[in-house]
């Protein structure tokens, strides 16, 4: 086998076959095939795109190109949720202990924040003790006894993955359903998951930027789970803007801990009763999403979600009493208000530049070596569609500095206020096959 014959295989439009595939991705994460070569292949795949057999093919080869974590002494069906990210995503802090309160094991492997976007585990630490190096027998006790931890991600996950995803970024190849499919899928699959539930973002904020090209990626992963075994669903969801009303690490939490209690933001709250709903279906312990999103709200409203997060907080050594005074998480030295400079209704708020503006406070991480700042972040207090006058406070920025002009200014930049406006919709489609 050539890999010349597989690049001008694809590159005629054909489709190719699970060996083919396999032989590239195999000589590719040995260092056998030269990058020319792959980036050659990408490139054709960007333009002729693959059928659901390759898509799939290449999802488990790139899965069988590492390690695989064998989640199998964890009883039940296990149920892994993913994202592909936005600003203020706090559903994993929520939906975690929330569907483990109904009998749903959560065997979450989560990362750390780079950019704009934060990480569950940072969150997570905002908590005083809390960690996440346990080991995996560990795990899986936790698990089994409490239906929730959290680990951080280790092995040699996907490494097929890494190496293709560098090359996209540099040969203009990552816009590519069948590639950006198979990466994500690939990950989920690795680490286990018996089915997997997929929050598929669009807006300004989000890197599919259209309803339709959303949708395009959400049948494109839930086609390749099905097609290996892993019962998948997706949901469209909006990131026009943040998702909630804090962005920052300890301001996350305090944000999980009320929506947990049922004084969450509505839009947070939807969004976790309806990915959680999925979650619990696919576990087998409702027959129906409207069954599911009962149990949830039941699970809220008697208190037994948030015991299971002041469990989970224990079980691995997090300081639990903050659930019941988020004083004790980190707090910033400053609180200031951002003033709305013209009466109106808000129209637009740019997610992507708020997360900006969180990271230049130090909430964020520019390279994967930097600290951050726990404590810092912004909290709207108006959303898009909100009634606003002069004068009135559009968020409150937490932040450890009094000379902030310089986020004060991206902020107001990423806030648009006009004569009238309407609410977004927050839950765009759901995608069960």
């Amino acid at each position: 086998m050539r890999m010349v014959d597989i690049i001008e295989k694809k590159r005629d439009g054909n489709a190719l076959t699970k060996e083919e595939i396999e032989f590239f991705i195999e000589g590719y994460t040995k260092g056998d095939i030269p990058d020319y070569q792959a980036s050659s292949l990408a490139m054709a795949i960007f333009f002729q795109d693959m059928n659901e057999d390759e898509r799939a093919a290449l999802t488990m080869a790139i899965v069988n190109s590492g390690d695989v974590i064998d989640l199998s002494n964890i009883e039940g069906i296990k149920v892994d949720k993913h994202s592909t990210g936005g600003v203020g995503d706090t559903t994993t802090l929520v939906l975690a202990p929330l569907v483990a309160s109904v009998g749903v094991p959560v065997a979450k492997m989560s990362g750390r924040g780079l950019g704009h976007t934060g990480g569950t585990i940072d969150k997570l630490e905002s908590i005083e003790g809390f960690h996440v190096e346990i080991s995996e027998d560990k795990f899986t006790q936790l698990v089994n006894e409490a239906k929730v931890a959290v680990i951080g991600q280790s092995g040699n996950l996907t490494p097929a993955d890494k190496k293709l995803y560098g090359l996209r970024d540099v040969t203009g190849t990552v816009n590519s359903i069948p590639l950006i499919a198979s990466s994500i899928m690939s990950k989920k699959i690795a680490a286990g998951a018996d089915a997997i539930v997929l929050d598929v973002k669009t807006g300004n904020g989000a890197f599919m930027k259209t309803i339709e090209e959303a949708e395009a990626l959400a049948h494109a992963m839930v086609s390749i789970g099905n097609n290996v075994g892993r019962k998948t669903m997706a949901i469209i969801s909006d990131m026009s803007q943040p998702l909630g009303n804090a962005i920052g690490n300890a301001l996350e939490v305090k944000e999980a801990i009320e929506t947990l209690q049922g004084k969450g933001p509505q839009d947070l709250t939807d969004l976790v009763l309806t990915l959680g709903s999925q979650m619990v279906v696919l576990s087998n312990k409702a027959k129906d999403l409207k069954e599911a999103e009962a149990m949830l709200k039941e699970a809220i409203n008697n208190g037994s979600a948030l015991e299971s997060f002041k469990t989970f907080l224990t079980n691995q050594d997090g300081d639990a009493s903050v659930v019941d005074d988020v004083s004790k998480l980190p707090q910033a030295q400053y609180q200031i208000e951002l003033p709305a400079q013209q009466n109106g209704v808000i129209t637009e708020i740019i997610a992507n530049e708020v997360g900006v503006a969180s990271m230049m406070l130090g909430a964020g991480r520019q390279t994967k070596e930097d600290d951050i700042d726990l404590s810092v972040g912004i909290v709207l207090n108006k959303k898009v569609g909100d009634q606003v006058k002069e004068g009135e406070s559009l968020l409150t920025i937490h932040s450890n500095s009094e000379t902030i002009d310089n986020v004060k200014e991206k902020l107001n930049n990423s806030i648009t206020i006009s004569k009238q406006g309407s609410n977004p919709t927050l839950i765009h489609k759901i995608i069960t096959e």
